[in-house]
Parts: structure tokens; sequence; C-alpha cells
């Protein structure tokens, strides 16, 4: 405000001026302390049918750094998750505890999830989950940021319409059943979550695959 604006204005009046500039400027400081993954917004999205040709891969598992082969840890299992994040993006941090949640709660009817980390190091992945680990397997498919364009990762994303520019969560459900048994194509069409998984809606997915169906006794009719 100049100096002209402030000598028509009585003693009162600048003192107030003065506060709303001061509550603005400590509104300013505080939002700086506040994490950027409280800051940030939620990115969920439906889970939908794709054309994605999901190929095979080895990559290595992040607890001792051994090449895990895709087809060996989806074998025995009915459904399974696959689930790419990059370990300080905020909506991945959103997601995790679900992901983890719904792992717990139907991997004894065959539910399998495997994380794999994107555009950062194994150190950075291994800091996020902690000195326990995480409850699934995780692997490592990049870890640089600058690698990004040069991942299956972002051409999966490519092929099924995401936009966003790291696609941290991207979700991808497989049906171990009905996966090729040979060559690189895993299968042609899955069910993907282009972003957060919206938890009810896919604990539903999960369910219909894996829980039993329980019919509903009919009563015969009496003559």
């Amino acid at each position: 405000m100049q100096k002209t604006q402030l000598k028509s204005l009585n003693s009162a009046q600048v003192l107030g001026v003065i506060a709303r500039i001061k509550l603005f400027a400590l509104a300013i400081f505080l939002f700086a302390l506040v994490p950027a993954t409280v800051r940030a917004q939620h990115e969920y999205s439906p889970l939908e049918e794709k054309t994605v040709n999901y190929q095979n891969w080895t990559l290595k598992d992040i607890k001792d750094d051994k090449p895990v082969d895709l087809r060996s840890l989806v074998e025995g299992k009915k459904l399974v998750m696959v689930v790419y994040f990059a370990p300080w993006c905020g909506n991945w941090k959103f997601e995790a505890p679900v992901a983890a949640k719904l792992y717990e709660k139907y991997k004894d009817q065959g539910f399998q999830v495997i994380a794999v980390s994107e555009y950062a190091s194994r150190d950075e992945v291994r800091k996020f989950f902690g000195p326990t680990g995480a409850p699934y397997t995780v692997v490592t498919e990049s870890e640089t940021r600058e690698e990004r364009d040069k991942t299956a990762h972002y051409g999966y994303r490519q092929i099924t319409g995401d936009k966003r520019k790291w696609g941290s969560p991207w979700n991808i459900f497989l049906d171990p059943a009905n996966l090729t048994k040979e060559g690189d194509v895993l299968t042609e069409k899955a069910w993907v979550v282009n972003g957060e998984l919206i938890e009810a809606d896919v604990e539903k997915f999960i369910g219909d695959r894996l829980l039993p169906k329980t019919a509903t006794a009919i009563e015969p009719c009496k003559n």
C-alpha cells in the first residue's frame, strides 16, 4: 500500500491493515511447514477394463536384490494387484495403507499385491517401508526421474489414457488363471486404475472374484 494511501487512513485503520498483512504472512509460513503429503490432493480413479498388452517382467526384489519373475510370483494366486508407485509421491502415501489393508484382508483367499517402485533409489524405497519392510513383494523398475519416458510403466499409462505426469500410483489387476503360459504378453486386456484406488469399489471387485457365493435357499411351494 502506498504512503499517500496510508496517510488517508486513521491510526486504527492502519493497525488493521498491518494486522491483516501479518496474518497473511503467517498463513504462508504455516503452509510451507505442512508436509507435501498433507497438501497433496487425492487423485481417485475408477476401475476400468482397458486394452493394455501387459507384459511379463523380471525385476529385482527390494529385500535381497535378487531378480524375480512375474509369472512365478503370481503362480497359485487367484487375483493379483500390481501397483506402480514412487515413494516420494503424496498420492501413493494416501494409497499405501489401503493396499496393505486389502492385502491383509484377502491374502488367505488367494489375493496378492506386488508393488513396482519407480523414479527413486532402492534406499528411498526401503526407507519408505521402514525396518519391517512391506507385507508384500516390492520390486524396482527405475531409480531416477530421468528414466520416466523409458519405463514400461509410462508406456502402459499412455495406452490406458492416464494423463498424469508421474502416474503414481497406477494399478493393474491380473487373473493368473487367464494369463498366457508363454511369450512376452501376459494379457491383452486387464482392469486398471489410472490413479488412487476407490477402496469400496475395488474391495467389491476383489470380493466378487475371491469370496464364495452363498445362494439363497428357496422355500419349496406347498400344495
